[in-house]
């Protein structure tokens, strides 16, 4: 399994924006999108403009189709608007 961890600062205004949006991308990713295995959308507990995704894929292959999917895109033609990221803190495969 491929899995990583991003971090997004979020306009204080578009709080509720970045977590819709994101929450659509994983919903319509893990419908969609086969390789796609967990997509969660977490609120940082001391900072409210701070928000992170956690999202775990089949493998490398289905991360990059989902990079180059529709919901990928879409994503960041409106978080992109009022986000900045998304800053890596984590990628890589579950070790075995």
């Amino acid at each position: 399994m491929y899995q990583f961890l991003v971090s997004f600062t979020v306009q204080p205004a578009h709080r509720e924006d970045f977590v819709k949006v994101a929450r659509k991308t994983a919903a319509d990713s893990l419908a969609n999108e086969p390789g796609s295995l967990r997509f969660e959308v977490i609120a940082d507990e001391e900072n409210p403009d701070l928000f992170y995704l956690n999202e775990v894929y089949a493998d490398v292959d289905a991360f990059t189709a989902h990079a180059s999917g529709p919901y990928f895109g879409a994503f960041f033609a409106e978080a992109s608007a009022y986000a900045e990221g998304p800053r890596w803190l984590m990628k890589g495969t579950v070790a075995a």
